[in-house]
């Protein structure tokens, strides 16, 4: 009799064994874009999933839309998407919308597609124009309204920015109509993203567009001239999952939920910074902040 429970036990472990190696026979497919935050969000994802018991594969470095049709059809499970990014590129929506009301339409429309919009930060990596925080104060800039006021009255600015914001929808040309200014073609200098900064630094142009969690925008004492005409969509960096694998999986939206909610923009500009100013490996950054939170 003790021998058939000896037996019938280690029949029922290896069943519990058996299911269990099923459970994560097919990992979580973490995917992120190609630039410093995106890495670091897919570095941080891939170590808290796994610390959660979760088997992970990791393909970061894609292009944002490729990445994005990934996720729609399935070969990627969760990254993290900007809910601006989301209403006007991928969803089309032009209307102005406050960052709660941005959040909402974005879950309510990309729901239809398979995808959950989990808890958002309250990291907003949205556009901005930034000066040298020396020339700003010197020139009386500290919005864009009054940068505009500068050029019209024949200041010979000039602005440092990428090629796609200078043709996107939410990019130059209708920034510069809704505050009635317009930069000089000569002034317009397009050059890759992370450049932009370096620009600006070195007194090449006088203005630059940059993203608000860059952690350069501190490091090289930049002012980010404020939106006073609310011009610029909210951008809160939010993780979105496949519905399909939230459903399998609920812990996943619960782990991810907890990152989210120490995220702000001045963690981000720190993490940031920590790569693309003190040189830390992406993988080393991600671990220290997710200790220091307390996530693993």
């Amino acid at each position: 009799m003790n021998i058939q429970k000896i037996v019938r036990a280690m029949v029922l472990s290896a069943v519990a064994l058996t299911a269990g190696g099923a459970l994560h026979a097919e990992p979580i497919v973490v995917g992120g874009k190609n630039f410093t935050e995106q890495q670091l969000m897919a570095e941080m994802t891939t170590q808290l999933l796994k610390a959660k018991g979760f088997e992970v594969d990791t393909r970061a470095g894609m292009g944002s839309a490729v990445l994005r049709q990934a996720q729609e059809s399935g070969q990627i499970d969760v990254y993290w998407e900007y809910t601006g990014t989301s209403l006007i590129t991928y969803n089309k929506i032009t209307d102005r919308l406050s960052p709660e009301d941005t959040y909402a339409k974005v879950k309510e429309l990309d729901a239809k597609k398979g995808l959950t919009w989990l808890n958002a930060s309250k990291a907003n990596n949205t556009y901005g124009l930034a000066m040298r925080r020396t020339d700003a104060k010197k020139r009386g800039i500290n919005t864009i309204s009054e940068l505009a006021a500068a050029i019209n009255s024949g200041k010979p600015l000039s602005l440092a920015c990428n090629a796609e914001f200078a043709a996107r929808a939410d990019g130059l040309k209708p920034l510069q109509k809704a505050y009635g200014f317009e930069f000089e073609r000569a002034n317009l200098k397009r050059m890759d993203t992370g450049l932009t900064y370096q620009a600006l630094r070195d007194e090449q142009v006088d203005v630059a567009l940059v993203f608000a969690t860059d952690g350069r925008v501190p490091a090289f004492d930049f002012v980010v001239l404020t939106d006073d005409k609310g011009y610029f969509p909210a951008y809160a960096l939010t993780p979105v999952v496949r519905t399909a694998v939230l459903e399998k999986h609920p812990k996943l939206g619960e782990a991810l939920n907890a990152l989210s909610a120490k995220l702000d923009d001045n963690v981000m500009s720190r993490l940031n910074a920590s790569v693309d100013v003190d040189r830390k490996t992406i993988r080393d950054a991600a671990e220290g902040f997710l200790k220091e939170a307390g996530l693993i």
